[in-house]
């Protein structure tokens, strides 16, 4: 398979002449939590999350000495992320999956819908890496590679799946399966109440074999109701195969279980399959301590993977949350080691709170940061100055961008604006990080000459069209000005300042938990343009949505 790179994303040469265009000279990024802050030996302990920020619905598979793991993305592009271990700890976002828009088709699509929960998994018989999703546009597909680092193919579509959540399985004897969350047969008896289908899969003709079973409906303890039965994962260990699930829905009341079945049982027959008595495996939704230090909740979406000395592992999402329900990052990516009873895993004893420092021996430590590294767990600070060929892997598009509105290597990072505003389902002249951590900061610097007052350049908070902030450059009354705008379905102007000149502006944002507080600076001193703003509106549980907030640096004009 020949090697796919982004050609349209690492051209940095812009194909648009305009005289009106945004340049940011750099972003810096400070992130310094209470929870990171913390004595810990790096060759044998590692910190939770392992993936600290938007980085949900985690799943990874081992190839002889190297991990890899996915996670999902939904609109923001290029899609996919993916990163290589050696230790489980220690990883490197080596490209996206999804890099090319046929692959990814984007438009007209909100912040959470596109790609929900993808799985990865190798085949040793074909030698073959697979990665299967959910399109919110496409429905369910895959792509496949000989090598995750030199591309993936286009999608080939399944479009016998009625559902989502797709996993594939692949046994000894090179027999693949894929297993999914879909409706019941015959009807739901309740409201959230959904089934684990699983399909025959035949790897010489990249497709579905006959129909599907149904093998779980409704999930562990049918008798209390449980819902949203999803995320499975299919293994064969030791005499039995497993069927792991999340359960409980992505909320407070997140959940992962598991069954199994004998080896020599047929595992497309519902009656093969007995629940684990002691499930779930992984919650954190009751008997902990609710003023606990450290809070993580909602943890569930699992799956599960064995390491070269035979040890099991298990990555898996969780929040960090804030004043109760709310969490401005998003669903991060923990890991945690599981134990084994009676023939059945353990991801996390009842009752115990998910830690955040973490026992494990033979970490890489030697590993030196570079202006390729994406940063992803603990405190650190960076600064982007877009001097390099390629974008740092940190930054994503909303949607299919228009690639010629932007170009870097020199000068900073220069955008073309579009009419496009961060309300609209378009394609925006913006791009995007994560924010990391509870606390941070952000900071930039704009060179950009506004025609009107529908003109602005600056940074964005996003969690989706209706719940984000502006803070940028513009006209108000015709002279240059600096606007904060707070969007929780209405837009309210909550803070702005005329400015001396139309020369460079420095915008920086400082948040702590719920309350972030806003800065600008000309040449002197910084201002305040509003403190101790509620951005309890980028929080998931206010907007609804599966991201985490993103920081961007955006343009438009109209």
């Amino acid at each position: 398979m020949k090697k796919i790179l982004l050609a349209s994303m690492i051209a940095g040469v812009s194909l648009m002449v305009s005289a009106q265009e945004a340049t940011f000279a750099y972003f810096k990024y400070t992130g310094n939590d209470t929870r990171f802050d913390k004595q810990y030996d790096p060759a044998n302990q590692y910190l939770n999350p392992i993936l600290a920020g938007f980085y949900p619905d985690p799943s990874f598979c081992r190839v002889g000495d190297k991990f890899y793991l996915v996670n999902s993305s939904f609109s923001f592009f290029p899609g996919v992320p993916i990163f290589e271990s050696e230790d489980l700890v220690n990883w490197q976002q080596i490209g996206h999956v999804l890099d090319r828009p046929s692959q990814l088709p984007l438009d007209g699509q909100g912040v959470s819908r596109g790609i929900f929960a993808p799985d990865i998994k190798y085949n040793p018989k074909n030698k073959t890496y697979y990665m299967i999703t959910t399109s919110m546009r496409m429905g369910n597909f895959f792509v496949k590679t000989k090598d995750p680092h030199q591309g993936w193919s286009d999608p080939i579509r399944l479009p016998q799946i009625d559902g989502i959540d797709p996993s594939f399985f692949f046994d000894k004897d090179g027999q693949g399966y894929i297993v999914h969350n879909g409706p019941v047969d015959g009807g739901a008896d309740y409201e959230g109440q959904r089934a684990i289908r699983i399909f025959r899969f035949d790897t010489k003709g990249d497709s579905i074999v006959g129909t599907y079973r149904q093998i779980v409906r409704g999930g562990t303890h049918v008798e209390a109701r449980p819902i949203w039965i999803e995320g499975p994962h299919l293994y064969r260990i030791g005499k039995y195969y497993y069927l792991m699930c999340a359960e409980g829905g992505t909320g407070d009341w997140h959940s992962e279980v598991i069954f199994r079945a004998p080896l020599k049982s047929d595992i497309m027959d519902p009656a093969s399959w007995e629940e684990c008595p002691n499930n779930p495996i992984l919650t954190q939704r009751t008997g902990v301590d609710p003023k606990r230090p450290d809070i993580v909740t909602s943890t569930g979406h699992a799956d599960l993977v064995q390491d070269k000395e035979g040890r099991w592992w298990s990555v898996f999402l969780g929040c960090r949350a804030y004043d109760g329900p709310f969490y401005n990052t998003g669903r991060d990516t923990y890991m945690l080691p599981v134990t084994w009873k009676d023939g059945w895993p353990e991801i996390l004893e009842k009752g115990k709170p998910l830690p955040t420092v973490v026992n494990k021996t033979g970490l890489l430590t030697n590993q030196s940061s570079t202006a390729g590294t994406t940063l992803l767990t603990g405190n650190f600070s960076y600064t982007d100055r877009f001097d390099t060929p390629q974008l740092n892997k940190r930054w994503i598009f909303l949607r299919n961008p228009e690639m010629n509105r932007y170009k870097w290597g020199q000068g900073g990072l220069t955008i073309t604006p579009s009419t496009a505003d961060i309300s609209q389902l378009l394609p925006l002249s913006a791009v995007f990080c994560r924010q990391q951590h509870t606390t941070f900061q952000a900071e930039t610097e704009v060179s950009f000459t506004p025609r009107s007052d529908k003109d602005v350049a600056g940074m964005v908070l996003l969690q989706n069209e209706q719940h984000n902030f502006v803070f940028g450059k513009t006209l108000l009354d015709g002279k240059p000005a600096v606007i904060l705008e707070r969007a929780e379905r209405a837009k309210v102007l909550i803070g702005s300042a005329f400015l001396k000149s139309d020369g460079k502006l420095q915008l920086k944002i400082e948040g702590d938990g719920r309350y972030y507080s806003f800065f600008y600076r000309e040449n002197g001193e910084w201002k305040t343009i509003a403190a101790g703003v509620d951005a309890v509106n980028l929080s998931t549980n206010r907007s609804g949505g599966f991201i985490g907030n993103c920081i961007g640096l955006y343009a438009t004009a109209k």
